[in-house]
């Protein structure tokens, strides 16, 4: 599986990236709403996880390009926010995003929410 994560949290990024790749998932990262919808053109992932609030244009700006374009309208957007307004789950989802989650979250949460958006085995999470 290939996950083009999307956040300009630097520490975030960092954090979800090594511990999907842990679990042998490929990862690319980009840190502005731009860089990440290029990267998705280039070199289309399997699935998209893409903060609402980056600089280079917002979130939702990038998962509306991803869903005009042809090469990455099919791509799984997962929405991570750290916003508990309604509204934005909302918007996200009438713009295409197959799931909304709250920040923080960890890589093991995500590896089974990319697994279950993926139609993979869902890994057993336990409690710490």
């Amino acid at each position: 599986m290939k996950v083009l994560l999307a956040d300009d949290d630097k520490v975030l990024t960092h954090l979800l990236s090594s511990g999907l790749r842990a679990k042998g998932v490929e990862t690319v990262v980009a840190h502005d709403a731009m860089q990440a919808f290029m990267s998705a053109l280039r070199s289309p992932p399997d699935v998209i996880v893409l903060d609402v609030q980056m600089p280079g244009g917002t979130g939702i700006e990038a998962l509306k390009r991803l869903k005009q374009s042809a090469k990455t309208s099919l791509i799984p957007v997962i929405v991570l926010s750290g916003s508990v307004a309604p509204a934005t789950s909302e918007e996200v989802k009438a713009l295409g995003a197959i799931e909304f989650l709250l920040k923080p979250v960890g890589p093991d949460t995500l590896y089974a929410v990319l697994c279950t958006v993926l139609k993979l085995p869902t890994p057993v999470i336990t409690p710490v």
